[in-house]
Parts: C-alpha cells; structure tokens; sequence
C-alpha cells in the first residue's frame, strides 16, 4: 500500500500555473531587494483586506501569528496586574504569549462538540469574578481581566455573537485567534462575517500546513480600527514611525518581501483549496455513514452548517472523536493500524495547556478543565489536504474500520 500523508506540500508542485506565479513573485523580489516589509507586504495587506475581510478589517503583516499576538498584547498594555481568558485546547502560542507579557493566565474549558470556547462556561467564570465599582473584574489573585482570546478551531468558528455579547457586558476587549479560519464565513445576527473580522482585532497565521501558507514563518492581523492597526504596525517595527525614534518598545515582527510575494501568488488559489477540503470532507462522511462508523466516532461538528453558507467551515483540519467507554484504547488501535499501513495522522492537541509542564506554576490539576482532558484522549486528526485523492480517503477510512473491527 502506498503511503498516505497527513500533510503533503509537494503535491503543490505539479500545479504549473501556481509554480509559475510564485517563482515570478520571488524573482519580483530579488529584482526590487526590498526584504523586510516594503511594497510586497503592503499589496499583500490590501489584497488580503479585501480578499478575506470584505474590506471591513486593516491588515498588517507580521512575522507570524505567535509575533501577532504578541504586538496586540503589547499594543494594548496587556502586562502584569492584567489577566486574559483563552482556552486550554489549542495550540501553545496563545498562553505563551499571555505568559510572556506578565498577564495571568485564565482558561474556560470546551464545548464537547466544537472543541471551542463554551460560552455557557465562559459566562460563568465571568459572573464568579469580583467587580468593582468602576465594572473591573478581579481574579482571585487580584488581577483585572482585560481580555478575552477564543480560538477558531479546526476551520470553523466559535460562538462569536454570545462571546462578544459576554465582552461588552464585561467590558472587555476580544481578540480572534483566526490561526485556522482564514476564508471561512460567520452567520453572525448582525449579518455574514468574515472570521479574523468579527472582533476588535484578530490574529492569522500563515504557517506552511495553513490553508493558505507561506514558505516559512508569516502571519498577519486584522483591526476594524484604522488607528489601533497604525498603532500595530509601530509596534511590529521595534517601536518606531520614524527610523530610530521609538514611541514604545515594540518588537522585531516584520513581515519578509519574499514571504509576502509568496503569499500573494498564493492568495487566489485559497478558495479553491478551502472548496477541495470541503468536498474532501464530503467523501469522508458518505465513507464513514457507508462503512457504519457513525455509532463509534463522531466526525467534525459543522455548528453553522444550517446558516446556508458555502464557507461556514473551510477543514484546515479533520479531527474525529472516537466514542465509547473504551474511547481511548480504540484510538491506541487506528493509530497502530495507520503506522503499519503508513497512514498520516496527528493529534491535536494531546496535552491540555493547564496540564503542561511550563504552567505548572497555574497549580491545575487534572480534571480542571474535564472536556479539554477528554478532547485530547479522544480525537484523530485524519488527512484533509487539497490533493488528497478520493481513493485515499477511501482507505483512511477502510483502515479504521478494519481496526475497530469486532470491537
């Protein structure tokens, strides 16, 4: 059997219009030398603001989207006394960053199904805080809570009208990890929106697995305020409007010219990539409803697949849950039947951020944060890549089965 990826970017290379463009794009660059920032990062900006946030959002691209939201933290004064909400199921770099700036760290656990902030959850961590006369909220360790960060999972977004009905009760700011969302759509009351464009800002990253990657370390953010991204591009620019005057200490987050030329000759192949995942997932479910697998995993929730929308999920990632009393060990088994049989997998994300070696000094314990725990015993990321072929979906799907077999 021929091996099946997780992931293949080589595949890529056979698209000859798509090989072509960006091998023009790079000579572009050595031809103009404008390495770090310049024109292609600001035709980059305003494709992007037009291509992915309806000219709604100011772009501003950055290093990548770790260095992202680390300028937004800085650019809003989030530092020590502060405290920030995010999840505990996602990938590093959004603590990390909390953590780097001297903020408290304070999770809220999952939905089940979405794997996403719980708005009920969140609701109820807020209404425990104590808030002072002035409307700050404190945590038990005395500090405000200023922030909240939900994470836009697996291609889809979270409940972004019950969250952002919470903040402004609260009064306080929302910031969109839009890492693995770019492309996809929001139904929310007020209308469609373009997600990485529903809160004050937003952060994406344009790592080479994304949905739309660069060739190396990118990223790019998202303002509705003209004034707050101004402010982002001095902080990406170790502080400075004018060279060598710096009006705050920022950092070294500067978008490279080759990368941005990358990205631009990328850019409009996006919605044909998000539209092969779509029709990728499609396959997966009419396999897995035929082979009678529906009883013993659950495939990707699609919380607005009723809304009627094309891009209510875009699948940067496949991620099934194994059901079942025996949920972990039957995982132990796909996952044995896909290294003999050379079939990519991952997992994400196989320990919690409060169950982390480096946040031990958070003193969670397990069983903190129950749906996150179980989040990680029980999901399996399956390939979901544009290339992917529908024989291979095939048999990813007839491993599974033929390893729960008799189970």
């Amino acid at each position: 059997m021929t091996a099946i990826p997780l992931f293949d970017l080589s595949r890529q290379s056979q698209n000859a219009e798509l090989t072509a463009s960006i091998k023009a794009a790079v000579e572009r660059v050595l031809d103009h030398q404008q390495f770090i920032l310049g024109k292609e990062t600001v035709a980059l900006e305003q494709e992007m603001e037009a291509a992915c946030f309806d000219n709604k959002a100011h772009a501003v691209g950055v290093s990548s989207g770790t260095d992202g939201l680390l300028a937004i933290l800085i650019a809003k004064n989030i530092s020590a006394g502060d405290a920030v909400i995010t999840t505990p199921y996602t990938f590093f770099a959004t603590a990390s960053c909390v953590h780097r700036v001297g903020a408290q760290i304070v999770f809220c656990d999952i939905d089940p199904k979405t794997f996403m902030m719980d708005p009920e959850k969140l609701r109820i961590i807020l209404a425990s805080l104590k808030r002072e006369a002035d409307g700050a909220l404190r945590t038990a360790k005395g500090n405000r809570v200023k922030m909240i960060i939900p994470i836009h999972l697996f291609g889809t977004c979270c409940d972004m009208d019950a969250i952002m009905a919470l903040a402004q009760e609260y009064g306080l700011t929302v910031v969109e990890d839009a890492a693995q969302v770019i492309g996809a759509d929001y139904p929310s009351k007020e209308g469609v929106k373009k997600a990485g464009a529903i809160a004050e800002m937003s952060f994406v990253s344009f790592y080479p697995t994304k949905n739309l990657g660069a060739f190396g370390d990118a990223g790019l953010l998202a303002c509705l305020d003209p004034k707050m991204a101004e402010q982002l591009r001095i902080v990406r620019n170790h502080g400075m409007e004018e060279r060598y005057y710096h009006k705050v200490v920022g950092g070294n987050f500067r978008l490279d010219g080759i990368q941005a030329a990358v990205l631009r000759a990328r850019l409009p192949f996006l919605s044909q990539w998000n539209e092969q995942r779509q029709k990728n997932a499609a396959i997966y479910k009419e396999a897995f409803t035929k082979a009678g697998l529906l009883d013993r995993l659950a495939l990707p929730a699609e919380p607005w697949a009723a809304s009627g929308l094309k891009n209510h999920h875009i699948y940067h990632q496949y991620v099934i849950r194994i059901l079942g009393d025996e949920a972990v060990a039957q995982r132990e088994k796909i996952i044995a039947h896909f290294n003999k049989n050379q079939i990519g997998y991952a997992i994400y994300y196989p320990v919690p951020l409060h169950l982390q070696e480096c946040f031990a000094y958070l003193e969670h314990k397990p069983g903190a944060y129950p749906e996150s725990e179980r989040a990680a015993q029980e999901t399996l990321a399956l390939p979901i890549f544009p290339e992917l072929k529908p024989e291979e979906i095939q048999a990813v799907v007839a491993a599974i089965a033929e390893a729960l077999k008799g189970n």
